[in-house]
């Protein structure tokens, strides 16, 4: 954040087996025949095994330094006119521990955000407000810029959360033109119903400041925003990555954010419109020699993102109340 914020089926196998019978003078001949009929129509279909896709273990977590194991991107018909493909097609969880879970993870902005001045400048209604469809985002001082970062992330996120049998949509999977726009962001999380809902970016402060810091949505009741029914949800889910991030990262809370890795913002219209439970988490300050250091390491990355998902499974499975 810049200073601110196949589906494959299953093969089919046919059933019908057609023996041309041309003449039939040879008993034993036919007897074959039938032999093989029976071995063919009869025996045990492999298709049946195969009409599921198989899971992966839940316990498979990959390594740090692991690649992203992304999916190629798949295009939506709902996706905004100009903008591309969106969201990513979700791809179903098997069994484990967030089975029938849906979550939906955010990657800040867009590689391509800066060839679209005129589309990611439109206002949009963030219910106490209008705001910028979208920023370019920042990036550290050797280039390596916010959006690789958080799409890195997040697929190495997904994939972890697809092991323990979650159902995972990206707001967008390096597959559109520029965007989304913050408010379709929120409006994917809304249309899947998600149980939860995590934003990632790295931010865009002064380079004398550093650490990670988490964002809540602040109770906020205007125009087409009504936050109320998501503020406690999130806010357990904001302290439970809090304090699951610095335990897994080492990454100290941020020093220019007063309440100890947590900030509380009625401004982003992704939280604003946000129907389901929804945090943001700046990974770290970008331009910052020593967060940047960390940032562009992907085993750092992989750290960031077994974070965010040990976090979601933590928030996802405790117990109510």
């Amino acid at each position: 954040m810049n200073g601110t914020t196949d589906e494959r089926s299953a093969p089919r196998r046919s059933t019908r087996f057609r023996l041309t019978v041309l003449g039939c003078t040879a008993v034993p001949l036919c007897f074959a025949g039938w032999l093989s009929w029976q071995a063919l129509a009869g025996g045990h279909s492999p298709a049946a095994a195969d009409a599921s896709p198989s899971a992966r273990p839940s316990s498979a977590v990959p390594s740090a330094g692991a690649s992203p194991g992304s999916a190629a991107p798949t295009a939506s018909p709902g996706a905004s006119a100009g903008a591309g493909a969106s969201p990513s097609a979700p791809a179903s969880g098997g069994a484990g521990p967030l089975s029938g879970r849906t979550v939906v993870l955010d990657p800040g902005h867009n590689p391509e955000n800066v060839n679209h001045p005129t589309e990611i400048n439109r206002q949009v209604d963030v219910g106490n407000a209008h705001k910028e469809c979208d920023t370019t985002g920042t990036e550290t001082n050797d280039g390596y810029s916010e959006a690789a970062f958080t799409l890195d992330v997040v697929h190495r996120a997904r994939e972890i959360l697809q092991d323990r049998g979650a159902k995972v949509v990206l707001t967008q999977d390096g597959d559109r033109a520029y965007g989304p726009c913050v408010d379709e962001r929120a409006a994917i999380g809304n249309a899947a119903h998600a149980d939860a809902a995590v934003s990632v970016h790295g931010d865009g402060a002064p380079t004398s400041v550093s650490g990670f810091h988490v964002i809540l949505p602040a109770k906020v009741t205007a125009g087409i925003a009504d936050t109320s029914a998501i503020v406690d949800p999130s806010r357990r889910l904001g302290v439970t990555l809090r304090d699951t991030f610095k335990a897994t990262t080492g990454e100290p809370y941020a020093d220019y954010i007063g309440e100890q890795g947590l900030d509380t913002r009625s401004d982003l219209g992704g939280l604003n419109l946000s129907k389901v439970p929804k945090v943001f988490i700046e990974c770290g300050n970008m331009r910052n020699a020593g967060d940047a250091q960390r940032m562009t390491d992907p085993k750092w990355r992989q750290l960031a993102a077994q974070a965010i998902a040990d976090a979601l499974t933590g928030y996802l499975t405790a117990p109510a109340g």
